[in-house]
């Protein structure tokens, strides 16, 4: 299964959009389901239901830096290299998506501070269809990038 079937899969299963995409990366990253939901767990909802930066868009970055990111604290290019890299990825989302800001992409009004999440329903489902998008596009933009750097 491709991975953003496989991201797609774990968020109609109930993952949040981060956790969903971030797992979905488990093979390259190494972690195993449960660490990497926990890890990506703060995100989903943009944020935690903030409705900031997309938690799609979030569990990307993270996958990217476990796999391409500097570990080097004094080294300077390596940060510029990392930095530059995170920006395209997240260009190539919001190119695709729009935004990557998730309430411009959800069409809803202003920041949320409501921590309760939206029960998983059909009906959720079917208001989540840009999510699902969202967590897509990200798996498939990061595969590409991890392709064309024989990752």
């Amino acid at each position: 299964m491709k991975r953003s079937e496989t991201a797609v899969d774990l968020f109609l299963k109930g993952a949040n959009c981060s956790q969903a995409v971030f797992a979905s990366f488990g093979d390259i990253t190494g972690f195993d389901l449960k660490t990497s939901f926990r890890l990506a767990s703060s995100f989903g909802g943009g944020i935690s239901r903030l409705r900031e930066t997309c938690g799609a868009c979030l569990g990307m970055c993270l996958a990217a830096g476990a796999v391409f990111g500097y570990d080097d604290i004094s080294d300077k290019n390596a940060k510029i290299n990392h930095y530059a890299t995170i920006q395209g990825l997240v260009k190539k989302f919001a190119e695709i998506n729009g935004s990557y800001t998730c309430r411009e992409i959800l069409g809803a009004e202003g920041k949320s501070n409501d921590p309760l999440p939206g029960e998983r329903t059909a009906e959720y489902y079917k208001k989540r269809v840009c999510c699902i998008e969202c967590i897509r596009t990200a798996a498939e933009i990061l595969d590409e990038y991890i392709s064309e750097n024989n990752i």
